[in-house]
């Protein structure tokens, strides 16, 4: 059996494996991750580019800096020798950048400590500028403001619908303001974007779906190590009871919401339906692994072959594939509704020869046990 310690064993390995993944990755030049980090004293040779919830840089990178992330912060001790790119829910800048900064974002911070080398294209919610600026500044944005401590070498134009510049601060090429202003886009080299029209650059979904199989990869791979038996015994409940698995998930994934739900509006509850609400989500991402497991092992059954990695790697390839096929996402949720029916099934102790065997998987499957041989 799959005891309640193996499975916080495997989330806790999961999110730990996560963290490092995203922490380590930032010192390989393009990076993704949930956080990506140049820690202080850290330096990265090259070009840094990063796409995660968070980019945090408080060391050097030597080359240019591309950041597409919810917030994206470069801190005082933080440096950056060439450019810096970003796209972000918030920017803050607080550190030293040696080239040009173009920034888009919901808000977008240029603190008192900040000092930028180049020019300083901003488009945002709310931009604020306390630092130095030693070539032009162009902004475009809702809220502008311009503090006492502000000091910019070249020219500074704005459209924005309020602006203030604070009399204290320094502008040596006077400021102006301008309707429609065009200023230089983030991310994308040499696209030029207007205040009020800028879109985001989009992840490639190919990035995206890589990201996410070597993510399930690895988390499928602890799944088989730590708890074989299990897993045997849920790809062989998914192979040879498929219907009865896949019935099993859609009355669990129509029910449970249900029901935590219900907890949700009684006083006592609540800490209930939200802790059940976090633990449903990870089982669904465990279901979806233990699913691509029983989808890889049938595949390679039609080939007369057994193998677990192979199987696990071949399922969750399928699975990534589906993302750029025309109702490929119902396929994904038949595979969802298989593994999660299989998972409770084998919790409650059921296995593929208990009873019948109910309706099997074309080509029938390999017998329970061989996808672990």
């Amino acid at each position: 059996m799959f005891t309640t310690k193996q499975l916080v064993a495997v989330l806790l390995s999961l999110l730990v494996v996560g963290s490092l993944a995203g922490v380590a990755a930032a010192q390989q030049g393009p990076a993704a991750g949930g956080t990506v980090v140049v820690g202080e004293g850290e330096t990265v040779d090259g070009d840094l580019e990063a796409v995660g919830g968070t980019v945090v840089i408080a060391g050097t990178v030597t080359g240019d800096v591309s950041a597409t992330a919810g917030t994206v912060l470069l801190t005082e001790t933080g440096t950056v020798d060439g450019n810096l790119d970003g796209v972000a829910g918030s920017a803050t800048l607080e550190g030293t950048v040696g080239g040009d900064v173009s920034l888009a974002g919901g808000a977008v911070f240029v603190r008192d400590t900040a000092d930028i080398g180049g020019s300083l294209d901003a488009a945002g919610g709310t931009v604020q500028l306390d630092g130095a600026v030693a070539g032009n500044v162009r902004v475009g944005a809702d809220e502008f403001a311009v503090g006492p401590t502000a000091r910019v070498g070249g020219s500074l134009e704005y459209d924005a619908t309020t602006a203030t510049v604070d009399s204290a601060a320094v502008v040596d090429g006077g400021v102006r303001q301008v309707d429609d202003l065009v200023v230089a886009s983030p991310v994308v080299a040499g696209a030029p974007f207007q205040f009020g029209q800028f879109e985001a650059p989009v992840i490639p979904g190919w990035v995206v779906s890589g990201y996410w199989l070597l993510a399930n990869f690895v988390l499928g791979a602890i799944i088989v190590l730590v708890a074989p038996d299990f897993a045997r015994r849920v790809t062989g409940l998914g192979t040879k009871k498929a219907v009865r698995s896949g019935g099993v998930g859609l009355l669990a994934i129509v029910a449970i919401p249900i029901v935590l739900l219900l907890l949700l509006l009684t006083i006592v509850g609540i800490p209930l339906s939200l802790a059940g609400g976090v633990g449903f989500v990870l089982a669904l991402w465990v279901a979806g692994i233990y699913g691509a497991l029983v989808l890889g092992t049938w595949l390679l059954s039609l080939a007369d072959y057994d193998n677990r990695w192979a199987a696990l790697f071949s399922g969750l390839f399928v699975l990534a594939v589906l993302d750029f096929v025309p109702l490929g996402g119902i396929l994904e949720f038949v595979v969802l509704l298989v593994g999660l029916g299989a998972f409770a099934l084998a919790l409650r102790g059921e296995s593929a020869d208990d009873g019948d065997e109910g309706v099997s998987a074309p080509g029938e499957g390999p017998q329970e046990g061989s996808p672990m041989a």
